[in-house]
């Protein structure tokens, strides 16, 4: 399925290769991120371990888990994903609820395990995250990110989406959707600036090696799963990673209300990165679409 050859009708796609974009079909139109944005939010976070802001291993204050806990979602933490009422009210197009709201809802500091002990995803621990380094920057969300990653990246386009008007002109596959929903915040860029990101993560002086090498260090599970091109999958620190019917690969999935991306690199000597972007919900097709453009 090399240089879009095979990718099914309405996929927008890029693939770059040797640090640029060689290929692409609709890649600068604008398309939320969805669960992409994690990888971002984990690169950002480490950037201040990097600086010695934060640690990978030591208890957050307060907190019973570690930094590291809440990126690989290890810290025993629920998910507002599977709260129906959050569901039935975004469908009806009601007001996002406030983070406090959210937390009473979801009894946020309940935890389904020890931290450390289990793997359970959770977005609302990337919501955490999110506030975490807003408060050490003393930013809101997306001045922290276009400082820490977005600009060190060379990636000028891409933004958090806060509003609904923040959602003009972006590709979506639904109407009326408000962003607020994403408690962890919502990225929306081109397809084309979601590959270069991640090539440019992996292959750029952003972080050192070590930090790399720990974000796309998989915690093993269960696999392989029914449906997704993932014979052994596992995750990271803001990472999907493990074994696909497409060999070793490193990036994320994500998906809302109308749509899925998928991004990938391919961790053999190519270091191909791929990203894809379909008007449908079902994600397993969408990361195929984006494993398969990574042979070329």
């Amino acid at each position: 399925m090399g240089e879009g050859r095979g990718v099914f009708p309405g996929t927008c796609w890029a693939i770059v290769d040797g640090g640029r974009v060689v290929t692409s079909h609709d890649a600068d139109l604008l398309v939320p991120w969805w669960s992409f944005t994690k990888t971002v939010l984990a690169a950002a976070a480490l950037t201040l371990v990097r600086d010695g802001a934060l640690t990978l291993d030591a208890a957050l204050p307060g907190r019973p888990y570690t930094l590291r806990q809440l990126l690989q979602h290890r810290s025993g933490l629920t998910n507002y994903g599977e709260l129906a009422a959050y569901h039935a009210a975004v469908a009806s197009g009601d007001e996002p609820w406030s983070f406090e709201e959210l937390c009473d809802r979801l009894d946020a500091d309940r935890l389904l395990y020890k931290p450390g002990h289990g793997w359970h995803y959770s977005n609302i621990g990337y919501a955490f995250v999110a506030r975490l380094i807003e408060e050490h920057l003393q930013l809101p969300l997306d001045s922290a990110l276009r400082q820490c990653v977005l600009r060190p990246l060379g990636i000028e386009g891409a933004r958090v989406a806060a509003t609904p008007e923040d959602l003009n002109g972006v590709t979506m596959g639904v109407a009326g959707y408000h962003p607020g929903w994403v408690y962890h915040g919502l990225l929306v860029g081109t397809v084309a600036e979601a590959a270069l990101l991640l090539h440019r993560l992996f292959q750029g002086p952003l972080l050192l090696d070590s930090l790399r090498d720990e974000m796309a260090t998989p915690f093993c599970l269960p696999g392989p799963i029914p449906g997704r091109p993932w014979i052994q999958p596992g995750y990271g620190l803001g990472i999907m990673c493990g074994e696909t019917t497409a060999g070793s690969v490193a990036g994320h999935t994500g998906g809302g209300p109308g749509s899925t991306i998928a991004v990938y690199r391919a961790l053999s000597a190519s270091g191909r990165t791929a990203a894809a972007f379909r008007t449908a919900e079902d994600q397993g097709i969408t990361e195929g679409q984006a494993l398969g453009l990574l042979h070329g």
